[in-house]
């Protein structure tokens, strides 16, 4: 890489995004509060906010086949930040949006990133975006992530959203709010593992305004230990649209989930339907890889990679 990582920060960024070395198109990497590297191209540029933390991302029309990576890495235990991120995206694109949050904590106090990420995307546009966090290190002190999305859908584009957590997250709340247009799509999909004493909250409200706008809103946890969850959504449809709520539940251990799914239709063409399922793993699930000759243990960790794939 061309900017100066220690192994914990190389770790994170492969963790959160994928990345052994500096991607192509534009980026910026933020570690420990600040910058550290920047990319931009002919078609992306990202502008450094002067009234408070964040960037500006700002995606020309037409651009196509383009990505932007903007993870952030904490590995100064102790450290709290608040970030502001905004994406402006143009008429007729086509672009990849890699995000993320990767905290190593090694010591006593509190690590804590809160991040919120605004979208403006313009007519007949695509956009999928991807954001992991991941926790590391065996310090006392929490790691804390606190992301919030905010999404204005222009007519006719679709936007496609990636959220993964899976390990070493203490304490989270995740927040997702969409506003659709004419002929816009989302479709979110969500993978979810809590351990330990672990808490949880992710809370999705879609409005769906636009005629013919429809959202999918997908979500597969694991809560494992004395791990807590809440899932809240909420999808109101106030046109001729279509929305769809869906949460998947695996509970194990003395772990405790809530799902608390909300269709409200305030049109007569709206269609709307929600689904919540939470439950144990089938015992003949587990007795049937054991006569493979895995171990109840093994057994119990393919069917959980299963699930969340």
């Amino acid at each position: 890489m061309d900017i100066a990582m220690d192994e914990i920060q190389k770790n994170l960024l492969e963790q959160v995004a994928g990345l052994h070395e500096m991607p192509a198109g534009a980026y910026n990497i933020r570690s420990n509060g600040q910058s550290v590297d920047r990319s931009t191209t002919a078609h992306i540029d990202i502008v450094t906010k002067e009234d408070k933390q964040g960037i500006d991302i700002i995606i020309k029309p037409g651009t196509k086949k383009e990505s932007v990576h903007i993870p952030v890495l904490l590995s100064q235990s102790g450290l709290t930040e608040m970030v502001y991120n905004d994406f402006y995206v143009g008429d007729d694109c086509d672009v990849t949006i890699v995000a993320g949050c990767g905290i190593h904590n090694s010591g006593d106090s509190d690590s804590r990133h809160d991040g919120i990420h605004s979208f403006f995307i313009g007519k007949n546009s695509h956009v999928k975006y991807v954001e992991k966090h991941y926790g590391s290190g065996d310090g006392r002190g929490e790691r804390i992530m606190n992301p919030e999305t905010v999404v204005e859908l222009g007519e006719n584009s679709f936007m496609e959203l990636e959220t993964v957590q899976i390990k070493g997250v203490d304490s989270t709340k995740r927040s997702t709010t969409a506003t659709l247009s004419d002929g816009a799509k989302l479709i979110v999909t969500e993978k979810l593992m809590t351990h330990g004493s672990q808490t949880a909250e992710t809370a999705f409200h879609v409005d769906l305004n636009g005629e013919g706008s429809s959202a999918n809103i997908i979500s597969r946890s694991v809560a494992r230990d004395d791990s807590r969850q809440l899932f809240l959504s909420k999808i109101n449809g106030n046109n001729r649209c279509a929305g769809h709520s869906e949460c998947d539940a695996i509970i194990m251990d003395r772990a405790k989930i809530s799902a608390i799914p909300e269709i409200t239709a305030n049109n007569l063409d709206a269609e709307l339907i929600h689904e919540a399922a939470i439950g144990k793993i089938a015992g003949e699930q587990i007795t049937k890889l054991m006569t493979l000759g895995l171990t109840e243990e093994e057994a119990e960790a393919q069917i959980v990679n299963g699930f969340l794939k």
